[in-house]
């Protein structure tokens, strides 16, 4: 039986095994690995093209594997099947693999206007309010942000913009350059909100136009830079803001958050069917305050309900993205700027940030590896 040594140093893993000296081709390595499949899109990781810089020297392999997300949920799983694939050639010693991502944006236009640099804008929204989409918003930038994507958060509840404080960065004054307004950045993620530009007790009495064109300007005249994922948290409800940002803009698609109750799950499906009327992608549910677990305890109160966030998405044959408990910390995190997938990373509700972070970096994967039909 061959015997396996790994060797890690950064982002490279070496295997030793075998002695055989058969000659290597390129060809036979692509072989061994187009019998790796991705799990969520079903094709080989050759045919999708996450295979290059195939070297050979004699009896030694080294090649790069590039993930379609830095957030995708079965990465360790796909790295290990892809130098076991090449493990196995007859006459290798030695596989040296070199794993990175890219983000793939879109490629069938929607015939509506992209914003240059931005591969992904993600609407997050809710039937209504108090079903904590904010929170959700904040913690799914964070968590993509910490998986090693690009970031960026939108602040789109014009008359309510609460962003900036959640974020720890309810002070920030804007700068322009350029003639291009210059992003507040904090916790790896750039964000933007009206509350920046007028103060805290001015309230925004606005009409439909003007929302639409504040909106605009925050998508188009910000200097975003490279993007992976432009998440944008919306007004609750399905108001101007919605409309004007789905109807003018290349979305990639929105996520609904719900909490179990009838009364939420029942405004989930109004904001469900106005993503569908709008041909807009729906990557999926969440559900949020799905039980309350008190630290030290294995008990589990459901004090909302639980499950109906889960029945929805089966109803509606859209995928189930995950649930978060009811943390106090979690409040207290957003009151204090630095949410809880930051400040308590090991908690049971960032690991449900972060799962759901991975999964929602999976259907867009799956999405825009698809021709974004």
């Amino acid at each position: 039986m061959a015997i396996i040594r790994a060797v890690t140093t950064l982002s490279v893993v070496t295997f030793m095994f075998g002695t055989k000296k058969d000659k290597l081709t390129e060809e036979q390595v692509k072989q061994a690995l187009s019998k790796v499949m991705d799990p969520d899109l079903n094709i080989d990781v050759v045919t999708l093209g996450m295979i290059s810089d195939i070297k050979i020297d004699g009896d030694k392999v080294h090649f790069k594997l590039t993930l379609t997300t830095p957030a995708c949920p079965v990465k360790e799983k796909m790295e290990t099947d892809c130098k076991e694939a090449v493990a196995a050639l007859p006459g290798v010693q030695e596989v040296t693999m070199e794993s990175t991502a890219s983000v793939a944006g879109l490629k069938k236009a929607n015939g509506k206007e992209p914003v240059p640099g931005i591969k992904h804008i993600i609407a997050v929204t809710s039937g209504k309010g108090g079903v904590g989409k904010s929170t959700v918003s904040v913690n799914l930038a964070c968590s993509l942000a910490k998986l090693g994507a690009k970031v960026g958060l939108l602040d789109a509840d014009v008359t309510g913009p609460n962003i900036p404080l959640m974020m720890g960065v309810e002070g920030f004054e804007p700068q322009a350059k350029e003639n291009r307004i210059l992003p507040a950045i904090n916790h790896g993620v750039k964000c933007i909100s009206m509350a920046f530009f007028v103060s805290q007790d001015t309230p925004l009495i606005w009409r439909g136009p003007m929302l639409d064109k504040a909106i605009k300007q925050f998508l188009r005249d910000v200097e975003w830079g490279e993007l992976d994922y432009l998440i944008v948290d919306m007004p609750p409800g399905t108001s101007d803001a919605q409309i004007s940002l789905v109807q003018t803009t290349d979305v990639s698609g929105g996520v609904i958050v719900t909490t179990p109750q009838d009364v939420a799950l029942l405004d989930g499906r109004k904001g469900l069917s106005m993503f569908q009327r709008m041909e807009v992608k729906i990557f999926g549910f969440v559900e949020n305050m799905s039980y309350f677990q008190p630290k030290g305890s294995s008990e589990q109160y459901e004090i909302f309900g639980r499950g109906g966030g889960k029945k929805l998405a089966e109803e509606y044959s859209v995928p189930f993205l995950g649930e978060v408990p009811i943390d106090p910390d979690v409040r207290i995190g957003g009151d204090i700027g630095t949410p809880i997938s930051i400040s308590q990373p090991d908690s049971p509700v960032s690991q449900a940030f972060l799962e759901i972070a991975k999964n929602v970096a999976a259907q867009i994967s799956i999405h825009a590896l698809t021709n974004g039909s």
